[in-house]
Formats: C-alpha cells, structure tokens, sequence
C-alpha cells in the first residue's frame, strides 16, 4: 500500500508563491504516474498537474500553465508542485494522487490534502 501525505500550504497573497511537496512510502513509487489535484468549496475536484514516472511527460490544466510546475524525485519517493503568481482563484484543498495509465491513468493512491489560500 503507497501512503501519501502532502505538506506546504499556507495562506498567502495574490503573487506569491508556495511549493507543495509529497512525500510517499512503498516501493511502487517509481513506477506511478502523479498528480496533483484540488477541491474548492462548491466546486469539483479537478486535475491540476500530472508527471510521469520518468519525469519526462507532463500536463498542465489551462488554469495553471506557465504559473506552476510539477516535479518528482523518485530517490526521495517525492513529488512538487511548485506554485507561482498565485491567484485567489487557486484557494483550495491540494491533493496529491498516484496511479497508472497514461494519458489517464487510474489514481488508487490518495493524500490527506493541504489547505492553500490566497487572498487578494
């Protein structure tokens, strides 16, 4: 069983930046495709990021591309999210997730969330 928890968020202003970090236990890491998510109140959860097991292949919601940038470091069992020029629009509930399949892949693997506010 892969156990994830998630950590960084924080409340900020409209501009600043967080890095979301995920931290994973279990051998399979590696060989999963992460992402990260979130959940606004009222508002479906939604995919923000994903990365492949290489690093190599990644995708970006249109909400978010060229502001943030997802990584992994597979020695560390963990994955980034790094934030930028961040918006009150980006207020939610960050999970991050593991699974297999790519372009869409099954997410078994789920994080407890960490809380990222942005006020303007």
């Amino acid at each position: 069983q892969v156990q994830l928890v998630e950590s960084g968020g924080g409340l900020v202003q409209a501009g600043d930046s967080l890095r979301l970090s995920c931290a994973a236990s279990g051998r399979t890491f590696s060989g999963l495709i992460m992402g990260w998510f979130r959940q606004a109140p009222g508002k479906e959860r939604s995919l923000v990021a994903r990365i492949t097991y290489s690093g190599g292949g990644t995708y970006y919601a249109n909400s978010v591309k060229g502001r943030f940038t997802i990584s992994r470091d597979n020695a560390k069992n963990t994955v980034y999210l790094q934030m930028n020029s961040l918006k009150p629009e980006d207020t939610a509930v960050y999970y991050c997730a593991g699974g297999r399949g790519w372009p869409n892949p099954q997410y078994d693997y789920w994080g407890q969330g960490t809380q990222v506010t942005v006020s303007s």
